[in-house]
């Protein structure tokens, strides 16, 4: 199908555009499940596409972030009480399909929704709350790991959206979408805890950074659950974008009379 647009577009307005994307950040995973929105943190970018026809484009992008989870917060697990906090550098590329026709500059078909989707590349680093500062968790090691989990991740964005055309160079979208992950650690949280602080007096087991970041309660033991490794964590981005409209070098010319 994506070829057969391809052949059909040579009739069609082929152009780009360039454009700023700014927004929020949040995340879903072990520290909260499932409340949308909770957290959202600023994220902002930019990106350039390509548009092969009025209703097929793809688009690259790159965007800078953050995401947290808390425990307090959401209220998923009190006596597990960890929290994290990390930024996110997206690199993303997508397929978009408009619902209807739709180019910058048209004063017939100026808006459409559309859905995209397509493949991306984060770098991510969570960091804890540990006695007042934040720490670096990925090196504490905080479940026992023989070797630190890898700091970057890919996923799987796709979304929902609108566009619309505000005059003959400018166009603006609004979209909402997830990235599913293919990581647990995107919060530091997967498995089970492998100290046993019951009962224990801080630094009588191990590090007292490592015992704050793995079990800041002290209500566990080796085996215990601490996450659920059945489930990859996600992040969503919502964000308002403006683009410039970039002619390619061929000559314009009207293709009908609704255009």
């Amino acid at each position: 199908m994506f070829f057969l647009l391809l052949s059909l577009s040579g009739f069609a307005q082929r152009y780009g555009e360039i454009g700023l994307i700014g927004g929020g950040m949040y995340y879903l995973g072990d520290l909260n499940p499932g409340k949308q929105f909770m957290l959202t943190k600023p994220a902002f970018g930019g990106f350039i596409r390509h548009n092969f026809d009025e209703r097929l484009s793809v688009r690259g992008a790159v965007m800078f972030g953050s995401v947290k989870g808390d425990d307090a917060v959401s209220n998923q697990d009190p006596l597990r009480n960890l929290n994290f906090e990390s930024k996110i550098t997206d690199f993303s590329g997508t397929i978009e399909v408009n619902f209807f026709d739709y180019f910058i500059g048209s004063m017939r078909h100026f808006v459409t929704p559309y859905m995209y989707g397509g493949a991306t590349l984060f770098l991510f680093n969570p960091k804890g709350n540990v006695n007042g500062s934040l720490t670096e968790l990925r090196p504490l090691l905080t479940e026992g790991q023989s070797e630190p989990y890898s700091k970057v991740g890919f996923a799987i964005p796709f979304g929902i959206g609108f566009k619309y055309s505000l005059n003959s160079f400018l166009g603006m979208s609004l979209d909402w979408g997830m990235r599913k992950t293919f990581t647990d650690y995107l919060d530091d949280v997967s498995t089970t805890y492998y100290l046993d602080l019951v009962g224990t007096s801080p630094g009588e087991v191990a590090d007292p950074a490592v015992e704050l970041a793995s079990d800041p309660t002290r209500l566990h033991n080796a085996g215990m659950q601490r996450g659920d490794s059945a489930y990859n964590d996600w992040y969503s981005v919502v964000s308002v974008s403006i683009s410039v409209r970039l002619n390619y070098l061929e000559r314009e010319r009207c293709l009908n009379i609704f255009y």
